[in-house]
């Protein structure tokens, strides 16, 4: 039997071990969603602050990530089809959301949603002095984006809505120019993305942020992975995000 030389054995060691190595710091797919201000493409170059405090979170971590731009209902159709060594970021925690991924700590948290009215609208709006009310008006209709979540207590205010309700699969700020086009009479917006929005969009300019009582207060955002991801990486991130965003609640 020939015998290998001890060098030859360490070689092939070395060899395995840094197969081995690669395997386990294979790259994290990191998906994320068009939402302005928190994650957007300018002039070619992606923004945003939770984009970039995402990037900040897996660097600290010290694991490997690509970041991809997708659309909502691709991230969660991903997720629901069991892809693996998938991550996302900005997402409220939801019951239907708890069996197909794992939720990091806070990653960051909203103000309350506030209200975009269209131009004809205003004053059958502004008659309305609680949104549970404004909700129980048949003649408006709030516009709705779909494949997403406005958290618990709004999306069940939103499915037992006497409103006509206008749906789409767009991005929030295209459901913004839609009530900018008295195409709804209003829809709940992020107060973030309405900032963000209100100096950049000629088509807003008519449009009318409104507060009523009722509004629920903003919800906690987490980065979600895939099932698959094991519990060391998940508490590296969760280690990192208490550096990154430093605990803030």
């Amino acid at each position: 039997m020939k015998l290998f030389p001890f060098t030859s054995l360490a070689a092939i060691w070395m060899l395995i071990h840094a197969v081995h190595t690669v395997a386990a710091e294979d790259a994290v797919t990191v998906a994320w969603r068009i939402k302005p201000p928190h994650q957007y493409i300018e002039n070619g170059v992606e923004k945003g602050i939770l984009l970039e405090r995402a990037k900040q979170v897996f660097a600290q971590a010290q694991i490997p990530a690509n970041f991809v731009e997708e659309p909502a209902k691709r991230i969660w159709s991903n997720f629901s089809s069991g892809t693996k060594n998938y991550c996302s970021f900005g997402w409220y925690r939801i019951p239907e959301r708890e069996s197909l991924v794992q939720f990091s700590d806070i990653f960051h948290t909203d103000p309350p949603h506030t209200l975009l009215v269209s131009p004809v609208a205003i004053r059958q709006v502004a008659a309305h002095r609680s949104l549970a009310s404004l909700m129980a008006d048949r003649s408006l209709t709030l516009g709705v984006v779909d494949a997403v979540s406005y958290g618990p207590e709004l999306d069940a205010l939103i499915k037992s809505s006497k409103n006509r309700i206008e749906r789409s699969t767009t991005l929030p700020m295209i459901m913004a120019r839609m009530v900018g086009a008295n195409r709804a009479s209003y829809m709940l917006i992020d107060r973030e993305d309405w900032e963000y929005l209100k100096d950049k969009e000629d088509s807003l300019h008519q449009s009318t942020q409104m507060d009523l009582a009722g509004m629920p207060a903003g919800l906690n955002r987490y980065i979600v992975c895939s099932k698959d991801m094991p519990p060391e990486q998940m508490q590296r991130i969760n280690a990192a995000i208490q550096k990154v965003f430093r605990g803030k609640k």
